[in-house]
């Protein structure tokens, strides 16, 4: 499948900055299900300093905002080539061992929620595939996808404990537990085509976790599947942080409104 993306970050100042810099994650990567067909990013009130790929492979873009700007705008369109691979990345790849994916986070450490959830599956990894798929329904089953229940600090088991939560908490969740039961996991950012709609007001998170002989898997327990053909990796890490698309510094002013807007649908060929 052929898709089409854009995404369009804005955000303004209190007061006019006198010096930012932010690190994008934007870039999709051209891996195992997904090639990149093209991809460029436009600024407003910003320009890009450095490139570089980090531990992840993540392609990572440091861009310093302009001094006295009231306002940042960073818009990515791109084409990307998918396929459907059943969430099977396949072998690790990137600057960190396999075991580093195995040390929780602070995201991502167990209290007694989670725990609770993992302890269901205590001593049943004979089929680690089949074990970790019945865990991504069982935290969608623990923890409802409630809009706005949470925010981007919440700890993964802040959203265990309340019960409800988004695609970010419920990726910090699975990864959570799936490392408590010795299963290297990571999370991912990325991109969803809906079926229902274009337009969206976020990009969207899922987790993969390491199985022998198939390498990564991708799990995105928010709608109990696992990514297909609909799906764009953009970055991986151990959690939301290593994965985000924008964070940075600034002085002077802090930020004090973010708009986001991401459209994504098959790309229609036009004819001439």
């Amino acid at each position: 499948m052929r898709l089409s993306v854009t995404h369009t970050t804005r955000y303004a100042f209190a007061a006019p900055v006198a010096h930012a810099l932010q690190r994008l994650r934007l870039t999709p990567k051209s891996t195992q299900g997904q090639e990149v067909v093209d991809w460029s990013t436009e600024f407003e009130n910003a320009r890009p300093e450095l490139e570089y790929e980090d531990q992840h492979h993540n392609r990572v873009t440091l861009v310093s905002v302009q001094p006295g700007a009231t306002s940042v705008s960073v818009t990515c369109r791109g084409i990307v080539d998918t396929h459907d691979f059943s969430g099977v990345i396949g072998h690790h790849a990137g600057q960190l061992p396999l075991w580093s994916f195995l040390g929780q986070t602070r995201r991502t450490r167990p209290g007694p929620a989670m725990r609770r959830i993992a302890r269901r599956f205590a001593g049943t990894a004979s089929d680690r595939l089949a074990l970790l798929h019945q865990l991504s329904s069982d935290v969608l089953a623990s923890v409802a996808y409630v809009v706005g229940s949470t925010g981007p600090d919440t700890l993964g088991e802040q959203a265990a404990a309340a019960g409800a939560g988004v695609c970010q908490d419920h990726a910090h969740i699975f990864i959570g537990c799936a490392r408590e039961l010795g299963v290297p996991a990571r999370y991912v950012s990325g991109y969803l085509m809906m079926n229902d709609r274009i337009d969206q007001d976020a990009t969207h998170a899922w987790a993969e976790a390491h199985v022998d002989g198939l390498g990564w898997v991708g799990f995105d327990i928010s709608n109990g599947i696992s990514p297909d053909a609909r799906y764009v990796r953009v970055a991986t890490g151990r959690d939301y942080g290593d994965a985000a698309p924008v964070t940075g510094i600034t002085l002077g002013a802090p930020s004090t409104d973010l708009h986001v807007e991401v459209a994504v649908e098959q790309h229609q060929v036009q004819q001439q």
